[in-house]
């Protein structure tokens, strides 16, 4: 008997955008779903604010969300998060999807500061676009509800993250503090290949780190996220594979 997989190869790392328009490729879903889904999140600031769009890098296609958000500097506790998430028209399998990611996001950033869960205060990733990020790749990911989540190990590398603490070394401590059981490789480059956003997804969403299964490509896609590594092969490849 076939089952659906994933398989997410990531030769310069992975952010939450790059999650989004990976799966939203995978799901072939339309922007005009999308942006039905982003709707059913409930934030009237996230209203139309994302595409995904033809992109190249090196005149290799590919695809990239285009994101615009109105700024803000909300300070979001994890209980606030989750009643955002809670109070979505979301399916449950992807509300229990979201809540978990930004769960383990919170206990990482809870030891970070030397704190309880519950005293943990969201900055970069309380704003609207790590909501967007989670709630949407959640809402995708169930949608293809996959047997099974393949991903490469990550690769890591030095470098400085400017953020709101200020000056972090590259992986920033919430990524420090889940890489326990993941597998890494150090490549050539600079500052931040995995962000703290989608390594909690991909942990709570049960990616196992590894070589390529045994399987049948049915579909890919090449996403794209904001920023271009010179010495690496840019892009996220994502597949959709029979097993």
């Amino acid at each position: 008997m076939t089952q659906q997989a994933i398989v997410l190869r990531t030769p310069s790392g992975i952010s939450g955008d790059m999650l989004l328009t990976g799966l939203t490729r995978l799901a072939a879903v339309s922007n005009a779903e999308l942006s039905a889904i982003v709707d059913s999140i409930g934030v009237p600031a996230l209203h139309d604010c994302v595409t995904i769009e033809p992109h190249h890098v090196n005149w290799i296609t590919g695809w990239q969300a285009r994101i615009t958000l109105p700024h803000e500097h909300h300070h979001r506790t994890p209980v606030a998060i989750y009643d955002i998430i809670d109070r979505s028209a979301l399916t449950e399998a992807a509300k229990a999807l979201a809540r978990r990611a930004f769960a383990i996001l919170a206990e990482a950033e809870a030891t970070v500061h030397g704190c309880s869960v519950d005293e943990v205060h969201f900055h970069e990733v309380g704003a609207l676009d790590s909501i967007l990020d989670t709630c949407v790749a959640a809402a995708l990911f169930t949608r293809i509800d996959p047997a099974a989540f393949h991903c490469s190990p990550l690769p890591l590398c030095d470098g400085i993250i400017r953020c709101e603490h200020g000056l972090l070394a590259s992986p920033p401590p919430a990524v420090q503090e889940m890489l326990g059981g993941v597998p890494v490789y150090g490549v050539d480059a600079q500052g931040e290949t995995v962000t703290p956003t989608a390594l909690a997804f991909l942990k709570a969403a049960g990616a196992v780190f590894g070589k390529w299964p045994q399987c049948e490509v049915v579909t890919s896609a090449r996403a794209y996220g904001g920023k271009v590594f010179e010495r690496l092969p840019n892009g996220a490849n994502f597949f959709l594979v029979t097993t």
